[in-house]
């Protein structure tokens, strides 16, 4: 029996090492365009210079399970298509290629590895005194902002984006930006409608707001820090999608169109489900979970997931946790400060773990 796993995120990863261990029988392989598992929710770390988030898929893949570098660009009848023109069929597919950015030209997007590598690149050849415009203030912004600000006090650092941790209680909100204004990050409550060279200023940008674009702001390091698109491979595969292009899935996590795929992590149309390591590990746990039911001949249980909070740091000593109903909506509770920073810190080394070992438990879905 043939199982691919395509991608080696949280989800896939752990998914992968899951049904290793369940199905030791099957022979499973897993496709990742690079040979690193990325630890996506430090790349701000990896941007300030204040950590590094990529570890060999050997170290993080239990022995047995295979591996091919390649991007899949198409899944076919019981098969999957590589960018290097290869084929590669399967009886069993785990789908968890998770999302991507899609950047204002003349910014660089922070969200994915490449781009990350970009962006540090740039940040340590700027100048002090120079200044950095992160657009998008969720949590990817303002931990990219905040960080920056920590690792490199010596440059004006700017978060311009629609509304500060939209997603947060009004407490929470005004702690988060406190911890900004520590830190010395200005805030933009606007939206930025383009980006273009600098005429007075090689190498800067100007960045053009929808409230007063004839007044461009002057940026010397534009990054994009805005998460969420998905990419086109269940369209361009037939797969039923969502309006966002995530793929359809049943109640168990798998494609509508085709019950041989499940679908996992940040690609897939989970009901009340978002983009979060704290989303992808149950969801690759569940799939394993359920594929290994069926080999058995045994009966699926569909699946169900509850949120705790929304965690992110503002610098190396200072965070929010957000506390939240299972259905993930706000509560007035949240946590601040040093303890903030552990919580977070745990949170993000058991993402890790679980992966790894594919041990990890989660909460229930709201009744």
């Amino acid at each position: 029996m043939k199982i691919v796993v395509a991608g080696a995120g949280y989800a896939g990863t752990l998914a992968a090492n899951r049904l290793a261990k369940k199905v030791p029988e099957a022979e499973i392989t897993v496709i990742n365009p690079r040979p690193d598992f990325i630890e996506r929710v430090r790349l701000h770390q990896q941007i300030a210079g204040t950590g590094r988030v990529a570890t060999p898929l050997a170290g993080m893949l239990r022995e047995g399970i295979g591996t091919r570098l390649g991007a899949v660009t198409k899944v076919g009848d019981g098969s999957v298509v590589l960018d290097t023109g290869e084929c590669t069929e399967f009886d069993h597919l785990v789908l968890a290629v998770g999302s991507t950015v899609s950047p204002l030209p003349g910014t660089v997007p922070v969200g994915t590895w490449e781009g990350a590598q970009r962006a540090r690149a740039r940040l340590s050849s700027i100048a002090p005194g120079s200044t950095v415009t992160v657009i998008g203030t969720g949590p990817t912004g303002i931990e990219t902002a905040a960080e920056i600000a920590d690792a490199r006090p010596d440059l004006h650092i700017r978060l311009v984006g629609s509304r500060l941790a939209a997603t947060f209680s009004d407490g929470a909100r005004r702690r988060v930006r406190t911890g900004l204004e520590r830190l010395k990050v200005s805030v933009l409550e606007d939206t930025v409608a383009a980006v273009s060279p600098c005429e007075k200023a090689e190498g800067a940008d100007q960045v053009r707001l929808r409230s007063d674009p004839d007044r461009p702001l002057s940026s010397d390091l534009t990054l994009w820090a805005v998460l969420g698109t998905i990419p086109d491979l269940a369209t361009r595969s037939g797969l039923e999608v969502d309006d966002r292009g995530r793929a359809l899935i049943d109640p168990y996590l798998r494609s509508v169109s085709d019950p041989r795929i499940f679908v996992v992590g940040d690609c897939a149309a989970v009901p009340g489900s978002r983009a979060a390591c704290q989303t992808a590990g149950p969801q690759g746990a569940h799939a394993a979970d359920t594929l290994a039911r069926l080999i058995r001949g045994r009966e699926p249980r569909p699946y169900s997931m509850g949120y705790f909070g929304t965690g992110l740091t503002l610098g190396r000593h200072d965070g929010v946790i957000q506390l939240s109903r299972r259905d993930d909506s706000a509560r007035r509770q949240y946590l601040a400060g040093r303890p903030a920073v552990v919580v977070k810190e745990a949170a993000t080394l058991g993402a890790k773990y679980g992966s790894r070992t594919a041990a990890i438990t989660w909460l229930s879905g709201a009744k």
